[in-house]
């Protein structure tokens, strides 16, 4: 089944210098854009991280230190990654706990103006959890009854979840789905916010899951002694609290929203 587009949507994929959304930088990127009238244009990138990248990166991924030597950094590039995702939603495999967070991260250092505001995200992995529960190989697998040959190469991930989500349209077209809650629907239908709103799996009000939204919509905490606590509530009372997360290896993402959070706790706005 093609995809059916109001406005183009960006698949994409990262191969990263490790797994922590805060510190961990970006080395090969993959954008395949699909637009509505089903043309596509496809960028990989390879990206210096700054740093040197280890033995078992090199053996997941095939890249090399030797390979991103001669290649732009972030920074150098994130105008032409920008320029290239345009205005469009997301998409990618686990991609709204990893890779959209992450390329955040990246656009926020490099000093680029990039919002998610206005973007459906489409989680294909969540989807496939919330209906099988498989990995990205077997989802291809299972969902495309073919072998992922090129699997942890930014192309060969990025062009599988594309063909994932593809499949998935047509395997669950008027497929029914219950809730926690007992509650019957059909929600894998071919639109990019309803497919958004079905693979979201949490109420978090930054990227990574540290505050979350509370059922009166409150942010509170999600770790550490404060957790569940208001967040505005914990600043107001321990400022230092405020300082000890900025001073902290927290994403940048989740610096922005406890600022926020911090300057109306105290008044500031």
């Amino acid at each position: 089944m093609e995809l059916n587009l109001s406005k183009p949507i960006v698949f994409f994929d990262l191969e990263t210098t490790g797994v922590n959304v805060g510190k961990d930088r970006i080395i090969e990127i993959c954008m395949i854009k699909i637009f509505p009238d089903g043309r596509e244009q496809e960028k990989t990138m390879r990206i210096n991280p700054g740093v040197q990248i280890s033995e078992y990166i090199t053996e997941l991924t095939g890249i090399t230190n030797s390979d991103l030597a001669d290649k732009p950094t972030f920074s150098q590039a994130a105008d032409e990654i920008k320029e290239f995702i345009g205005d469009a939603d997301l998409a990618g495999y686990n991609s709204n706990k990893f890779d959209v967070p992450l390329l955040m991260e990246e656009f926020l250092r490099a000093g680029t103006d990039f919002s998610l505001l206005g973007r459906n995200l489409v989680d294909v992995q969540n989807i496939f959890h919330k209906m099988e529960s498989r990995t990205l190989v077997a989802a291809y697998k299972y969902y495309c009854k073919k072998d992922l040959l090129d699997a942890h190469s930014a192309a060969g991930d990025t062009r599988a979840t594309l063909e994932v989500l593809k499949a998935q349209l047509d395997m669950y077209k008027d497929a029914d789905y219950k809730d926690k809650d007992g509650r019957l629907s059909k929600p894998v239908v071919n639109d990019m916010k309803e497919l958004a709103r079905f693979s979201k799996t949490n109420n978090w009000a930054d990227l990574v899951g540290h505050i979350y939204l509370n059922d009166s919509c409150v942010e509170c905490f999600n770790f550490g002694k404060h957790k569940d606590k208001p967040v505005a509530e914990v600043f107001k009372n321990e400022p230092s609290y405020y300082d000890w997360m900025m001073k902290s290896d927290f994403p940048l993402t989740t610096k922005e929203v406890i600022t926020r959070i911090y300057q109306i706790s105290r008044g500031l706005f």
